[in-house]
């Protein structure tokens, strides 16, 4: 592990010009003294028997390899797809923080993660004692963070407002700083 690497986690990698946009979040990061990873990068001594292995899981190998191999990890956790975060972005985080690393977020977005799921399912029922249930008589998750508990409590620090969902690198910026700061004071 190496104190000024950053993972950076996202569905940033799925934009038509993934490598110039991580390039740009990589100079972001080296203006504040840290070292961007980007999950496109190539791993030094990859091992020779990954190539073995179906390219799906030499990506993730890699990734993994890369997370390993930093401090921390900023992760874009605007949602993707769905209510939530990218699902490769929130196993990266999981991972991370099994890891024991420095776990900060930011998004694009700022409703809540009760909004955007009952948006997400078409609605839902409130009961009698303001708890909302869907279709399937599931409980819907409704403690007002941004997204679901558990990304949340293993994050350090979360960064969210409203931007242009994949062209704003601002709140990105702000979260690269407050890594920054966490990282020289730890």
């Amino acid at each position: 592990m190496t104190t000024g690497r950053i993972y950076l986690a996202g569905p940033d990698v799925f934009l038509p010009d993934a490598a110039d946009w991580l390039a740009r979040k990589k100079a972001i990061c080296a203006g504040l003294h840290l070292t961007g990873v980007s999950p496109l990068d190539t791993l030094p001594n990859q091992p020779a028997c990954w190539s073995a292995v179906p390219e799906w899981r030499q990506i993730a190998l890699r990734n993994e390899a890369h997370i390993r191999s930093c401090a921390a990890i900023i992760a874009n956790l605007t949602p993707f797809r769905g209510p939530s975060a990218d699902a490769g972005t929130i196993y990266e985080v999981g991972f991370a923080r099994g890891l024991g690393l420095k776990v900060f977020g930011y998004a694009t977005v700022t409703a809540p993660f009760l909004d955007r799921t009952l948006a997400a399912i078409g609605g839902g029922r409130q009961a009698a004692d303001g708890s909302w249930w869907d279709a399937d008589g599931m409980l819907v998750e409704q403690f007002g963070l941004f997204d679901n508990l558990m990304i949340e409590a293993g994050i350090t620090s979360l960064i969210h407002e409203d931007a242009d969902r994949w062209r704003d690198l601002s709140v990105f910026e702000r979260c690269v700083q407050a890594a920054a700061a966490a990282l020289a004071n730890p």
